[in-house]
């Protein structure tokens, strides 16, 4: 049923209110995987959430696809680009915790 829950969702866009009560719910449950990422995406304009987002977007790899395709509707709007940047920014963080992992490896090694 995702046709239905993208109609939904464009209704939800008009109403700030509710969206805050969505993701309160759809954290609990963890079956409905699918709806909270189509959800979250239009709860980019609340920057406190989009932590969130990215820790389940990293978990499935299955549905970037369906991702990618809402941010491009997103990007009509100026204002919800900016957000999407910062998303790919925390990205970036990650990979320097790789590289630290890496470094605290040799210092071991460098002690035996």
């Amino acid at each position: 049923q995702q046709q239905q829950q993208q109609q939904q969702q464009q209704q939800q866009q008009q109403q700030q209110q509710q969206q805050q009560q969505q993701q309160q719910q759809q954290q609990q449950q963890q079956q409905q995987q699918q709806q909270q990422q189509q959800q979250q995406q239009q709860q980019q304009q609340q920057q406190q959430q989009q932590q969130q987002q990215q820790q389940q977007q990293q978990q499935q790899q299955q549905q970037q696809q369906q991702q990618q395709q809402q941010q491009q509707h997103q990007q009509h709007q100026q204002h919800q680009q900016q957000q999407q940047q910062q998303q790919q920014q925390q990205h970036q963080h990650q990979h320097q915790q790789h590289q630290q992992q890496k470094y605290v490896v040799q210092q071991q090694s460098r002690l035996t």
